[in-house]
C-alpha cells in the first residue's frame, strides 16, 4: 500500500469531512466512510476475540487451531479496509474465500448439522465470536450499500459474507471443544 501516517491529528475533519486515500474529500457519514467504520469495528471485535482465544488454548488445546483459523481474518479485513480507502487497490483474493470455506466445512462437519437456533451466549467466548458475526453482518450491510452507490469488487461482498458464517461456525466449534452448552432458543409459551 505504502501510504503511511506521519501525523495522527490533521484537524481537516473537524467540519464534518475527512480524505480518501485518492485526495477526494467527503462527509464523515458517506456510504464509503461508514462502510470503513464497521470494517474497522469489525476487526477490533476480532481483535478482543483473538486475545481471549490465546488466554484460554492453555486450558482448551482444541482452540488453537480456532485462534489459527481467525487470526488471519484482522489482516485481512486491513486489506479490505485498504481497498475501501483507495479503491484502486486490491487486497482480497478469491482464494482467501475459498479458505474460509474450508474452515467452514470442516467445522460444520465436526458440530454437526443445527437443530435450533443458537443464542450468543454460553461463556464470554463464545459470546464475543457472536459480537463478531453480528459486526460482520453490518459490515456486510454497510458495503452493500456503498456498493449501490459507487460499485466494489464482487470479492469485498463475497469475504464478508463467509467471514460472518465463520464466526457462528466458530462460535459452535469453540462451544463444542470447550464442551459447554449452546444456548438455544426457546419460544414463549402462548396462552
Amino acid at each position: 500500500m505504502g501510504y503511511r501516517l506521519s501525523k495522527i491529528y490533521t484537524c481537516t475533519g473537524d467540519a464534518g469531512e475527512t480524505g480518501l486515500a485518492d485526495g477526494r474529500r467527503v462527509t464523515k457519514d458517506h456510504p464509503r466512510i461508514e462502510a470503513m467504520g464497521e470494517v474497522d469495528t469489525l476487526n477490533s471485535q476480532l481483535g478482543l476475540l483473538l486475545a481471549e482465544l490465546a488466554e484460554q488454548e492453555a486450558l482448551w488445546p482444541g482452540l488453537t487451531e480456532v485462534l489459527d483459523a481467525l487470526s488471519p481474518c484482522q489482516h485481512r479485513l486491513f486489506d479490505l479496509g485498504g481497498e475501501l480507502a483507495m479503491p484502486e487497490y486490491q487486497g482480497l483474493q478469491a482464494s482467501e474465500i475459498s479458505r474460509l470455506e474450508g474452515i467452514i466445512d470442516a467445522w460444520n462437519e465436526e458440530v454437526g448439522p443445527l437443530k435450533n437456533f443458537i443464542l450468543p451466549g454460553g461463556s464470554r467466548l463464545l459470546a464475543q465470536a457472536h459480537v463478531c458475526r453480528s459486526f460482520a453482518r453490518s459490515a456486510e450491510r454497510r458495503c452493500q450499500h456503498l456498493n449501490a452507490v459507487e460499485p466494489l469488487r464482487s470479492e469485498c461482498l463475497a469475504y464478508l459474507n463467509r467471514l460472518s458464517d465463520l464466526l457462528f461456525v466458530a462460535a459452535r466449534i469453540i462451544a463444542r471443544r470447550q464442551q459447554i452448552g449452546e444456548v438455544l432458543w426457546q419460544a414463549a409459551e402462548r396462552g
